[in-house]
């Protein structure tokens, strides 16, 4: 093993995190060995508990280190209404809208046949048990106004009953094309107050 191996295997490393390229990854490798190997010290301890202790909700499944997460456990969220995201980053931004006090059901993904993701694999089937078991009054979809999103909202929107669940989407100041993450929280806060019935 020569002496640049475990350096050029930290770049490599590095890359897996999104929008961080070659030199990006070698810029912060070289910035982690030169000036900070205490903050990488306890980046790799951090990151080695994280891997191993966080999982998915039981309820929601968006990322928690319980068996079930705080806002399924709150008992002051309206359990009536029920929001469907693509991530747990959408959960994030929809909460610090402070516009929505209900629950969650977390898709990891969108449907997208080309890339061999179906309905099992963004945890419908989990979907359709729990709306079985727990009906609420009201869904709404919020998904990202993306083919693929528009896809999933139309796939979900045929499990339900319309007859014992409404279903509204947001729309408002939501662009074509953008995901949740990037909208700014009073632009989502009033896409959930100027929802729309889906359907």
């Amino acid at each position: 093993m020569s002496q640049n191996d475990l350096i050029q295997q930290l770049i490599d490393a590095l890359r897996c995190l999104p929008g961080v390229g070659p030199k990006s990854a070698t810029r912060m490798t070289y910035h982690l060995l030169e000036r900070n190997r205490k903050g990488a010290l306890h980046l790799a301890d951090t990151l080695q508990k994280a891997m191993s202790q966080v999982k998915h909700c039981a309820k929601c499944r968006t990322f928690t280190e319980h068996e079930v997460c705080e806002i399924c456990l709150h008992p002051k969220r309206e359990t009536h209404n029920l929001c469907i995201v693509e991530t747990p980053t959408d959960v994030i931004a929809i909460e610090h809208t402070l516009s929505y006090r209900g629950l969650y059901f977390v898709l990891m993904g969108h449907l997208s046949p080309l890339d061999g993701i179906g309905p099992n694999d963004i945890g419908l089937n989990e979907l359709q048990l729990r709306l079985e078991q727990d009906p609420p009054q009201e869904i709404i979809l919020a998904l990202g106004a993306t083919i693929e999103g528009d896809a999933t909202c139309h796939y979900i929107a045929e499990m339900i009953d319309p007859t014992r669940t409404k279903i509204s989407r947001i729309a408002q100041g939501v662009p074509l094309g953008g995901e949740l993450e990037q909208v700014d929280g009073h632009t989502l806060a009033h896409s959930f107050t100027g929802r729309t019935l889906y359907h």
